[in-house]
């Protein structure tokens, strides 16, 4: 008898230590295939994972600012704790082409009127428009079961530069009628009363419903053609309100972004996507201390989500070093038209590679076809820190210091 419970004691202890050097195992290989591609040599250990809703598909649009600020608020309505919802990117820009079609008119078709947009859009839109469920508004009323915006643009702009025309003598009172018959068209009315989870809403009271407060969201960047510490008016095309944003020496800035991500806050990230070491299929933005190993085949599309050109070279396989960002050359690369207004995108984490190198996990809009990181990849801080436009992010992540600074 005794020793049979001593066998069966010695059984279960060998169960214990086989089961557990199985899960070590298995531990080790979920964390040698966290990579930014199949057979890839970047070996990412998860620093900070954030939790956000599928990665979506902006397809052929040049929509980006509203899926990523979008899927930013998504995240955010998780860390408050106030549940899963998915919001509809299309209701944002419907919303936004109205606002940026009175401006247009008004500038004489001096100002801009495209299919872009900035974070600040997203705050202004909920604030005066509210905001609806995806599934109370998809925006697909055109035939097609993706998004491709090229045919109604050049409706709408067309209607637009006739109304400017103004080959009567007067404007007419019937001109934005017509422009939101287009609108209506294409992306579908907007409704006015829906139901949501049981609940009736208009898009004004469900986005009570949220309780989200929009001026709670703050817009960072860093350039020295103005002086830190103060707002000023980025000056790209596609901010179209010439709304501001504040100005932060770029360690700070880069600091701010760590800290936030690494605090539970997500980040929207506005940033130039043109670069050599930008390739998504490869899952990865670095900028290697020398790019002349890089190659280019085909050529990138900075507004619609071809994933860009086919990009090789030996960094896209395994980390090396990276050039040293500074200040001035941050600022050389904007005032050279070598950093632009490219894409929004969403910070979601933070990873290291088996070389101690930091990477931000950023979440795209392009689908998840088109790379092997389920349409995330991996942004370098040389990359964030020279090609960031700007982030936005919640005022609760600033250090006091600061927000007593920015008046918030």
């Amino acid at each position: 008898m005794y020793f049979a419970t001593l066998m069966n004691k010695f059984s279960f202890i060998s169960a214990i230590l086989v089961s557990s050097l199985f899960l070590f195992q298995y531990q080790l290989k979920a964390q040698d295939t966290l990579r930014n591609k199949k057979d890839g040599n970047y070996i990412f250990t998860i620093k900070k994972d954030i939790e956000a809703n599928e990665v979506q598909n902006q397809n052929r649009t040049g929509t980006c600012w509203s899926f990523s600020a979008l899927s930013f608020m998504e995240s955010e309505l998780m860390r408050m704790g106030k549940g899963t919802h998915k919001l509809s990117e299309m209701y944002i820009v419907r919303k936004a082409y109205e606002d940026k079609a009175e401006n247009y008119v008004r500038m004489h078709g001096t100002a801009n009127f495209s299919q872009g947009g900035a974070f600040h859009d997203i705050p202004h839109v909920i604030k005066k428009y509210g905001i609806v469920p995806q599934e109370a508004y998809k925006g697909l009323d055109y035939g097609l079961d993706k998004h491709n915006h090229s045919e109604m643009e050049a409706a709408l702009k067309g209607i637009l530069d006739a109304v400017i025309a103004n080959k009567q003598g007067h404007l007419t009172t019937s001109w934005e009628k017509a422009f939101n018959a287009v609108l209506d068209a294409y992306l579908g009315a907007v409704p006015t009363n829906f139901t949501y989870k049981g609940a009736s809403y208009t898009p004004m009271s469900f986005a009570k419903s949220l309780d989200m407060n929009m001026d709670d969201y703050v817009i960072i960047t860093s350039f020295t053609h103005h002086p830190f510490y103060t707002n000023f008016v980025l000056e790209v095309p596609d901010n179209w309100i010439w709304a501001s944003a504040y100005n932060l020496p770029m360690d700070e800035m880069m600091s701010l972004m760590r800290s936030s991500v690494m605090s539970g806050y997500s980040i929207g990230w506005a940033a130039d996507v043109s670069e050599k070491g930008f390739s998504f299929k490869n899952g990865l933005a670095i900028v290697p201390k020398n790019d002349e190993d890089l190659k280019v085949k085909g050529k990138d599309n900075k507004h619609f989500n071809d994933a860009g050109a086919d990009k090789s070279g030996s960094q896209f396989d395994s980390p090396g070093k990276e050039l040293e960002i500074t200040q001035e050359l941050r600022q050389l690369g904007f005032d050279n038209y070598l950093t632009t207004d490219d894409h929004g995108m969403h910070f979601t984490g933070i990873v290291s590679d088996q070389l101690g190198n930091e990477y931000f996990i950023v979440k795209n809009s392009w689908g998840t076809d088109h790379n092997d990181c389920d349409g995330y990849f991996y942004a370098s801080m040389p990359y964030v820190a020279y090609k960031t436009m700007n982030f936005m992010v919640h005022k609760d992540a600033l250090p006091k210091s600061l927000k007593k600074t920015m008046g918030n």
